[in-house]
């Protein structure tokens, strides 16, 4: 360094510069060059020493080393090398201007200091990457934990570029931080929430990247696709986006499907509601057609068989519908609708299988199914809970049975216009 200057002011004389503004022109002439050198520097760095490790880097066999260069993570290394060379010059360059050097190997230190907190930034985001890519990792709220680390990297930046400009010990600002202890927790109250969920979140395994969740309070119903360590962000079905602060998944109720989608099989709980005014006995004519239904021809029979010696050995009066135990069409119907869905081919036969009956209401008798499909896909299980009922719906009238539906206009019409016809012609 001391050879470029005296071969400076070698060439600023014979130049014949007057000694005043010699510092001046020599200060103007090392800056440039400088900045040429620093230049060049960061192309060469970025341009060919960057290009060639990542060329190295694809040829390996290992994939780890991939991921570092898909992200770019060494284009931070070509800020480092100009300031590293700008943090040596700056003696030698300001050295006839004493008063300023303090201040720029101050600048340069804080350049330095920046530019190494990215190198770690860009490694953290490709650690990142390369963990959520491990099965090990699948689902855990990694973002959440690299996101809190950048956090600290961020506050380290600031106390250590802080020591720099004012001279003082890191120690002295985290001192001076304690006493500022209760303006940082209600400042960063939202960031430790966060932190405090995402832990709890990962080791109960609470929910999952790719879980289908339901959370009514925020009207969030579809898949997970993030969890940060403020937000998990939701997928609904009508492919809107719901951010909710993670923090809510630990103090609000929400329903997560993955046992579900786990087990292979989405529960169907639907109910059929009859008419009350269609239940009736069932009489010898009406049997004798239901043992033509072929799944219940038995049920039937043996049912009827079982019936008759009940009420033979009690010796009630068969004559009279109402006398000993009997069958009726909605019993029947019952037992029809449970032998379908146990012969359906899209129903779980190791997973319940119910048909009952649930209290009687103003709607009429509901008659309530209860089973699982052999698949979650929305789509496929909507398909096959439809043809269920859609067959079931026809088939309440082959057993003398009525759904009960709120009379719409027509039905009113109807109603009225049977009504005047009678009046008719009883006049």
């Amino acid at each position: 360094m001391q050879e470029i200057r005296e071969w400076l002011d070698t060439l600023l004389v014979d130049a014949h510069i007057a000694d005043e503004w010699m510092p001046w022109v020599r200060l103007l002439i090392l800056i440039t060059g400088l900045l040429i050198v620093s230049s060049l520097a960061f192309w060469v760095t970025k341009r060919v020493v960057v290009k060639i490790i990542y060329s190295f880097f694809q040829k390996t066999r290992v994939t780890w080393d991939d991921i570092l260069a898909e992200h770019r993570t060494f284009d931070k290394l070509a800020h480092m090398i100009p300031a590293l060379i700008v943090r040596g010059s700056v003696p030698m360059i300001f050295a006839d201007f004493e008063w300023i050097q303090p201040f720029m190997i101050k600048v340069a230190d804080v350049y330095i200091m920046v530019a190494a907190t990215f190198i770690v930034l860009s490694f953290l985001k490709a650690g990142e990457f390369l963990l959520s890519q491990s099965a090990v990792f699948e689902g855990k709220p990694i973002a959440s934990y690299f996101q809190l680390i950048r956090i600290v990297l961020y506050i380290a930046l600031f106390i250590i570029i802080l020591s720099i400009l004012i001279g003082r010990s890191p120690i002295y600002f985290l001192s001076a931080f304690g006493a500022m202890t209760a303006i940082l927790l209600l400042i960063f109250k939202d960031t430790i929430l966060g932190l405090v969920a995402s832990v709890q979140i990962s080791a109960n395994d609470v929910v999952r990247v790719g879980d289908w969740v339901e959370m009514p309070k925020f009207n969030a119903d579809g898949d997970v696709i993030a969890i940060n360590l403020h937000t998990v962000k939701i997928r609904n079905w009508d492919k809107t986006i719901t951010a909710i602060p993670t923090f809510h998944f630990m103090s609000e109720s929400f329903r997560n499907w993955r046992g579900m989608q786990e087990s292979g099989g989405r529960r169907i709980k639907r109910a059929i509601f009859i008419n009350l005014r269609s239940v009736k006995f069932v009489d010898p004519e009406m049997r004798e057609r239901f043992k033509k239904y072929a799944l219940i021809a038995d049920f039937v029979s043996e049912r009827q068989q079982e019936i008759e010696e009940y009420n033979r050995k009690e010796g009630f009066d068969t004559t009279q519908l109402i006398n000993g135990r009997r069958m009726t069409n909605v019993g029947v119907f019952r037992k029809y609708v449970e032998n379908y869905i146990r012969n359906h081919k899209s129903i779980r036969k190791d997973m319940t299988i119910l048909v009952r009956q649930l209290p009687i209401s103003e709607h009429g008798l509901p008659i309530e199914i209860y089973c699982f499909t052999n698949t979650t896909a929305w789509v496929e299980y909507e398909a096959i809970q439809s043809d269920i009922f859609d067959h079931l719906l026809a088939a309440v009238e082959w057993f003398d049975l009525e759904i009960f539906q709120q009379p719409a206009g027509s039905d009113i019409t109807n109603a009225v216009r049977g009504g005047m016809m009678r009046t008719m012609e009883e006049v």
